[in-house]
């Protein structure tokens, strides 16, 4: 959204002013700002304020500042005029930069990759910003890299984001606090910030689609990170002092010891979506968040993750299975016993994988237990045991005690040790389907971590029917990933096999965008290696075969690598080539 569109949208510009403004500097006649400016619909201190507040971006007055003392800056005195920005402050990599017109997105990423910094924003009055840009000799045209910034100037842009940044959270509270139904009181007072910046940090975190939100304090900075489609993104770095307020909000929220802070503690909280003003939630009400504490040496790093009931009604199309993949994994699931493994590290999307299987068999007619650890995603219709090792019960309690409760179907949220493995063994031999996962890299290798754990290969010849490896890459953003041609000894060496090398004639590579944060992509696509165990893999692992045995009659028998499986989405035009080379080997 650019500014003249948002000013549209609160009402300070009629849609004659915005239209003219748009066709006005599609034309060219003017920066965006001195269009708005010239409507006289708005001067520039406020549409400075309305910018921070519509934005929470901190507003600082520029003429309090004293150009001098500034660190050398960056680019050259023309360029810092045409761009309208003055940078304030370098901490280590990243550069305070003042502009009075911080929704132009696209410059701001472009300044990004050209100085490899990141950027912290503020917002200033755009004629004030002018007139020191006009007049002020002490911005020298020099390219340099500031080692050794000016501390006044530093520790008074550290203050005034601090202060603002405050200030934005008080502007932000909604009377439909979604924190449990929370409420202010006298006592409560000077926890407000922490309240409404948790509030924020929620908000923001769900918009972006964060699978989970870090707060991690440090010994001079309290740094909040998002994970959005695997990869962790700062987003804030809110002042140091207000870590144990956030900590012991949060522990409050998710019925947790406020005063233990020597040990990790494990929660788990319900946030409710009203008032929130979350696209795209449709009937959701609430959201549930896992909660991780662990102590640190700056105090306790928290960990929230965002458990979307919703995957659990995914559609088994939706998860990027090939079509005869796809009929494997539907047959394998629907045998009336058996086990099914699903694998890969952590963040791969093995529990999404499970839970969608067992919304295809959760129709009322069979009996569903799950043992987790812990329930990521209460599923109606399914008997889900929270894992509690201190009170005694474990995955094998668990799986012993399901036995006694006739059930059909049973997932183990992980196999991890002998005496689970074998008790899951026999509930497979014995007339119940099994689903587990196991962390291992690829299918052929959760064969031989089996027979390590202790488990006889004769057992897992007649149990295993089924296993699956998979992986979670970045999709390309659609809105503005760009075709780009390699010549074939690349592609060669990325993986691709002749054929494909030869015919393969459109690719596209990431670029960035708005509507991607400008990471160039959007969304992930799941990549599989399924591996059935047929007859000549059964004689295999009872002959005890090694992971290269294994892996070879797996590709004989004609099942894709990660690599292989990865490639047929670059060709599809859903990832791309970087991609895939980062999370699968050759």
């Amino acid at each position: 959204m650019n500014l003249t569109t948002l000013l549209a949208q609160i009402g300070k510009l009629t849609q004659e002013q915005s239209a003219k403004i748009l066709k006005d500097l599609n034309e060219k006649k003017g920066s965006e700002i001195d269009l708005i400016l010239s409507t006289n619909a708005i001067d520039s201190n406020t549409l400075a304020s309305v910018i921070s507040n519509e934005e929470g971006i901190p507003l600082i007055n520029i003429e309090r500042l004293e150009i001098s003392k500034l660190p050398p800056t960056l680019v050259d005195t023309l360029f810092l005029k045409n761009l309208k920005m003055i940078p304030l402050a370098r901490r280590n990599d990243r550069l305070v930069l003042a502009t009075s017109n911080p929704l132009d997105k696209t410059l701001l990423q472009k300044i990004e990759q050209r100085l490899k910094l990141t950027l912290d924003i503020v917002v200033v009055n755009h004629e004030k910003l002018m007139h020191i840009l006009s007049i002020d000799t002490e911005l020298k045209p020099e390219l340099k890299t500031i080692s050794n910034p000016d501390e006044e100037i530093n520790n008074l842009a550290t203050k005034q984001l601090a202060k603002m940044a405050l200030k934005i959270q008080y502007e932000d509270n909604s009377k439909n606090s979604p924190l449990g139904g929370l409420k202010r009181n006298e006592s409560d007072i000077d926890d407000t910030p922490a309240v409404r910046f948790l509030q924020k940090i929620f908000s923001e975190g769900i918009k972006m689609g964060a699978s989970d939100l870090h707060l991690e304090p440090f010994e001079k900075e309290y740094r909040i990170r998002f994970r959005v489609d695997g990869v962790l993104h700062e987003v804030a770095q809110p002042p140091i002092d207000i870590k144990d307020k956030l900590s012991t909000r949060i522990k409050v929220l998710s019925k947790l010891d406020i005063s233990e802070k020597r040990v990790p503690q494990d929660g788990r909280m319900k946030l409710s979506l009203e008032g929130l003003n979350i696209p795209n939630a449709g009937d959701r009400k609430s959201i549930d968040l896992r909660v991780s504490t662990l102590p640190t040496l700056y105090g306790e790093k928290i960990v929230m993750r965002i458990l979307d009931g919703s995957t659990s009604k995914l559609n088994i199309d939706v998860l990027g299975y090939e079509e005869a993949q796809k009929k494997i994994i539907l047959d394998a699931i629907k045998r009336p016993y058996g086990m099914v493994l699903v694998t890969g590290p952590t963040g791969s999307g093995k529990t999404v994988s499970l839970y969608t299987f067992l919304g295809i068999l959760n129709n009322g007619a069979i009996n569903i237990s799950t043992a987790e650890d812990p329930v990521e995603i209460q599923v109606n219709g399914v008997n889900q045991v929270n894992i509690n090792d201190k009170a005694g019960l474990n995955f094998a309690t668990a799986l012993k005690s399901f036995l006694r409760q006739d059930p059909d179907v049973i997932m183990v949220g992980e196999i991890r040790d002998l005496e689970t493995a074998d008790i899951a063994i026999k509930a497979a031999q014995t007339g119940h389907l099994v689903f587990s996962t196991l962390h291992t890299n690829d299918a052929p290798s959760t064969l031989v971590r089996l027979g390590n754990m202790g488990v006889e290969n004769f057992n897992i010849a007649s149990s295993v029917h089924l296993i699956t490896a998979q992986r979670l890459p970045r999709k390309l953003c659609t809105a503005c990933k760009s075709p780009i041609s390699y010549e074939a000894e690349v592609l060669i060496e990325a993986g691709f096999n002749e054929v494909q090398a030869k015919e393969t004639t459109q690719l596209y590579k990431a670029v960035g965008c708005e509507e991607c944060n400008f990471t160039g992509y959007k969304g992930r696509v799941g990549i599989y290696q399924i591996m059935p165990i047929s007859e000549d893999m059964q004689r295999l692992i009872l002959a005890h075969g090694t992971i290269l045995d294994i892996s070879k009659l797996a590709q004989k028998e004609g099942v894709l690598t990660l690599r292989q499986a990865g490639i047929l989405k670059i060709i599809q035009g859903l990832t791309s080539i970087e991609e895939i080379l980062s999370v699968t080997n050759k």
